[in-house]
């Protein structure tokens, strides 16, 4: 399903008319105590720089990578109305302290649940401390080399093979414009559940209906996400509290999927009761998906809920938009295109699917995932909130409360991070030696490039999101040729994950020798 389109409601714009009226009255009384900021940035009393944030709101990202390129530092401190101050950094030094170095004065704070609450509840990526822990402990079975390797050789090859494949060769055959984007969020979405919850969802399955849960997914996260981002917070918390415009669709959308979860664990329940014997439940528990494990741990529903939903949305959304934006990149350079083709070919001769060792021969392909993902990370930022006044390690202060941003969109374009060509898309730089052909990784700070996290939080799912991401880019590329329709340059649209404005249409070729 395609990621609706949301405009600004008419309670957003009377608020909004309201608020600017007000503005420009103050701005007409207070011009000229209007300052610059060592940022560079018109700052006045009281409302800080919102003027230049509700200017530039529709382009924060590069807003944002333009002042941190222009900051000595690479660090921006951003202050307006109705929020609170946020230091924002592309500076590798800074995060290291962030998620590392001092991690327990930086967690994701109590303003971070206020925006993402509703949706995520207690989920592990909404909470901190102890409940935190208790959640990634538990989680962390799901990620264990046995488990990866059933995820290849059971899930990914029965879903690849027995859905996603024959969906494209039936475009090909009648030459049908595909959108590459929404296939792959319907396939993110039925593996991820198939894993977390033990049911199959059927998205790719032309003969069932859109999934209604997927579609409430997409609302309820843009919405959430158009929060953070929102010029004066006191917007979205008034229409919250009237229950108005963008904040009912919201609140219509998490009680969908609030109870379409709920329903999914009374089910599991249910199943799990009626087992004959003992051994069957706990071997369903260790070997099983993770709701099972997750009802047999004890934790209370609401909470099991939540977190499920949180597994959801990560592994649905973050590598489906990395896998987008690539095969469009690759599109672009057929060159590189062929040469990860016959890496793939190299490995994998015949019709045989790949394996778990498999994955692991090739270097180009990961290569060319970490190239896209630099430049289109699934995270374009995320934000934690500092517990004591602080120093980062740039000589920036930060104080109790502040919200502190580390932004891997805009490191990804730093000069003095990735070079003069920074906003090409060159594998080769992520190789030890580029111009030699077969060569070694290189061992990358995840500071420099935190697409990941890194530290206590570093993503679980990371070595899952890449077998899934090398599996289904290298069957797909060992078939077919993708040739992008009517897109020069696609959008980049950050929300809880980021995408493709409009999807990525495209038109499907047979994969031949001598197109490599």
């Amino acid at each position: 399903m395609p990621a609706p389109v949301l405009t600004a409601d008419p309670p957003t714009l009377l608020i909004t008319s309201i608020l600017l009226f007000l503005l420009h009255w103050f701005l007409c009384r207070f011009r000229r105590l209007c300052k610059f900021s060592g940022d560079g940035l018109p700052t006045y009393p009281l409302i800080g720089c919102l003027i230049s944030f509700y200017k530039n709101r529709r382009r924060l990202l590069d807003w944002y990578t333009d002042l941190l390129a222009d900051s000595p530092m690479q660090t921006i401190v951003i202050r307006r109305f109705g929020a609170r101050r946020t230091v924002v950094t592309a500076n590798p030094d800074n995060v290291e302290y962030i998620l590392t170095t001092n991690f327990n004065n930086f967690p994701k704070g109590q303003p971070f649940t206020d925006i993402l609450g509703d949706l995520l509840g207690c989920g592990i990526f909404n909470v901190d401390g102890e409940l935190w822990r208790a959640q990634r402990k538990l989680a962390s079975h799901e990620f264990s080399t046995k488990s990866l390797r059933e995820f290849v050789g059971k899930t990914l090859n029965q879903v690849v093979k027995n859905r996603l494949t024959p969906v494209l060769a039936s475009a090909m055959e009648t030459d049908q414009i595909v959108d590459l984007q929404d296939l792959l969020r319907r396939f993110a979405f039925d593996t991820v559940c198939m894993v977390s919850l033990g049911i199959d969802p059927g998205c790719l399955d032309s003969s069932l209906p859109v999934s209604a849960l997927a579609g409430a997914f997409d609302i309820a996260s843009e919405i959430s996400a158009r929060r953070a981002s929102a010029p004066v917070f006191a917007v979205w918390k008034i229409k919250r509290a009237l229950c108005l415009g963008s904040e009912r669709r919201l609140k219509e959308a998490i009680q969908h999927v609030h109870g379409s979860v709920e329903e999914i664990i009374r089910d599991k329940k249910k199943l799990m009761l009626n087992r004959v014997r003992k051994e069957e439940i706990n071997n369903n528990n260790s070997n099983g998906d993770l709701l099972s494990r997750l009802i047999s741990s004890g934790y209370d529903d609401e909470v099991i809920r939540d977190m499920v939903i949180s597994f959801i949305m990560a592994g649905r959304d973050t590598a489906s938009a990395a896998m987008t934006w690539l095969f469009w990149l690759l599109s672009c350079h057929p060159h590189i295109e062929n040469e990860v083709v016959k890496e793939v070919e190299a490995i994998n001769t015949g019709d045989s699917p790949l394996d778990y060792e498999a994955l692991k021969e090739l270097p180009l392909l990961k290569a060319c995932l970490c190239e896209s993902m630099r430049l289109y990370p699934p995270i374009a930022w995320d934000s934690k909130h500092v517990v004591e006044d602080d120093t980062l390690p740039d000589g920036t202060r930060v104080r109790a409360g502040d919200r502190v941003t580390y932004f891997p969109y805009g490191m990804g374009r730093m000069e003095g991070l990735w070079g003069k060509d920074r906003f090409e898309f060159k594998p080769d730089r992520w190789f030890v030696e580029p111009d030699k052909e077969g060569g070694a990784l290189k061992e990358v700070s995840p500071f420099k490039f935190p697409v990941f996290q890194a530290g206590p939080r570093v993503c679980l799912g990371k070595e899952m999101a890449f077998v899934q991401m090398k599996y289904v880019m290298a069957s797909l590329l060992k078939q077919f040729q993708f040739k992008s329709v009517g897109l020069e340059e696609p959008a980049f649209v950050p929300l809880l994950t980021a995408h493709m404005a409009g999807g990525l249409n495209v038109l499907i070729r047979p994969r031949g020798r001598h197109s490599i």
